[in-house]
């Protein structure tokens, strides 16, 4: 029996052993799955705290449950370790590391290089590996094959490789991990059958594609499509400020046709994993072949722009009731990048926190999932007491829509609130102390 069959054999009968490593808000929910689906599984991170909690049987991603992720460790079915060598008997594979961008906005590919280099040493006949991090298109070809190829083995008959774009999208309980559709391209059509049968054999839906730099590209479009798209919505919102008209009503209203029109909605900036990141991902390999992604550039710049413009909402504001923006109280509410998670990555809050200090306000900031805040010149904690908060602060500025708040209430209570999410709702109501972007 060759490799192929021999490995899709224990993917089916469920034997294979697997590994994944990474174990954030891809990574855990994927080892989760697979262990739910009869896998052993070994999760694999550099940073022990995280081992330990997963081997005590609990779990720090929202999204999973502390009692599932005990009731996979005590059975045996999920363990995690900190030690790479693990994988000289492992048979199947999926990196699910940081992919993020460096300051000067290319890719840092610092993780998916480390992980490469631990893996390596390790890779053996009979091992899939799948790459779920983020990334330009021909990463897999490009950078993960040459080092697994380093141990003199054949890609497509010793060892087998591929791309699967992750789409966790975090706090949905309609899509998760098993459920939403996993789109799947191998370096060879023997990469691609090997892991179609392993991720088909947790997943619900695997949607396999021609080639890895398929799987790469597809996730940039989902991705740049939604970008560009809130992108042109918050540009809309200066737009629709500058002529005096509500957005928000605008955006109910051209919501109502049933077709060729798709609702978005502006905001004070693009926050997570994805959506701020990997759009420029394509744009920084474009340039490597002399191409200008125009619609990207645009787009990052406007959102870009979204917290500074928050800000200035603020201080416009404030000027208008005769208070100046140095010296005033502002609390911020809700710091996640999206409602009802408790993620940080690239929330828009922290440079409006950011922003606030430097203008000289008193910046405050609650938010019921997150107690502290600590990134780079930013060092607080969430206020206590969130009505004597809202009371006292001169304005309230509202960042993310967390639907545990009483909107009512803060609205009775606040001075003043910029609503940056209208999670008030006021469509049409005139209030002298709520402005929305």
């Amino acid at each position: 029996m060759d490799q192929v069959q021999e490995l899709i054999k224990k993917m089916e009968n469920k034997t294979a052993r697997v590994a994944i490593l990474g174990l954030g808000y891809v990574g855990l929910p994927l080892a989760v799955v697979f262990a739910e689906a009869g896998f052993k599984v070994t999760g694999i991170d550099p940073i022990q705290a995280k081992v330990d909690q997963i081997n005590r049987g609990s779990s720090y991603v929202l999204d999973i449950p502390g009692e599932q992720v005990a009731k996979l460790v005590r059975s045996g079915y999920l363990t995690a370790t900190s030690d790479y060598s693990v994988l000289k008997d492992i048979d199947a594979v999926s990196i699910c590391v940081p992919t993020p961008l460096r300051k000067t906005g290319d890719p840092d590919l610092s993780f998916i290089l480390a992980v490469s280099d631990s893996l390596k040493q390790y890779v053996h006949p009979g091992m899939v590996i799948v790459l779920e991090s983020t990334t330009y298109p021909g990463t897999t070809r490009e950078m993960i094959l040459p080092r697994m190829e380093e141990s003199g083995l054949k890609v497509g008959r010793d060892f087998f490789l591929a791309f699967s774009p992750e789409r966790v999208d975090p706090g949905r309980k309609d899509w998760t991990t098993i459920n939403t559709p996993k789109v799947l391209g191998g370096i060879t059509p023997a990469c691609l059958q090997v892991s179609k049968a392993w991720y088909g054999s947790a997943l619900k839906t695997v949607v396999p594609v021609s080639s890895a730099e398929v799987a790469e590209m597809a996730k940039l479009l989902e991705n740049t499509f939604r970008m560009i798209n809130i992108g042109m919505v918050n540009e809309m919102a200066i737009m629709c400020d500058r002529l005096g008209v509500d957005v928000w009503e605008v955006i109910e209203a051209a919501a109502t046709k049933p077709f060729g029109y798709m609702k978005f909605l502006p905001g004070p900036g693009l926050g997570g994993h994805c959506i701020p990141i990997d759009p420029l991902y394509l744009s920084w390999k474009l340039k490597t072949v002399n191409y200008s992604a125009r619609f990207i550039e645009l787009a990052s710049e406007i959102n870009t722009s979204m917290p500074r413009y928050t800000v200035t909402k603020v201080q416009d504001t404030l000027n208008q009731h005769k208070k100046a923006l140095n010296g005033s109280k502002v609390l911020v509410i809700g710091v996640a990048y999206k409602p009802d998670i408790d993620d940080l990555r690239e929330s828009p809050a922290l440079d409006i926190i950011h922003l606030l200090g430097q203008k000289g306000a008193e910046v405050s900031y609650h938010d019921p999932y997150i107690a502290s805040l600590r990134h780079e010149d930013i060092n607080m904690e969430s206020v206590a007491d969130l009505e004597s908060a809202v009371k006292s602060a001169d304005c309230v500025v509202i960042v993310t829509n967390h639907s545990s708040y009483d909107y009512k209430k803060m609205l009775a209570d606040a001075r003043l609130i910029v609503d940056a999410r209208n999670a008030l709702g006021l469509h049409g109501q005139a209030n002298d102390k709520v402005v929305r972007l």
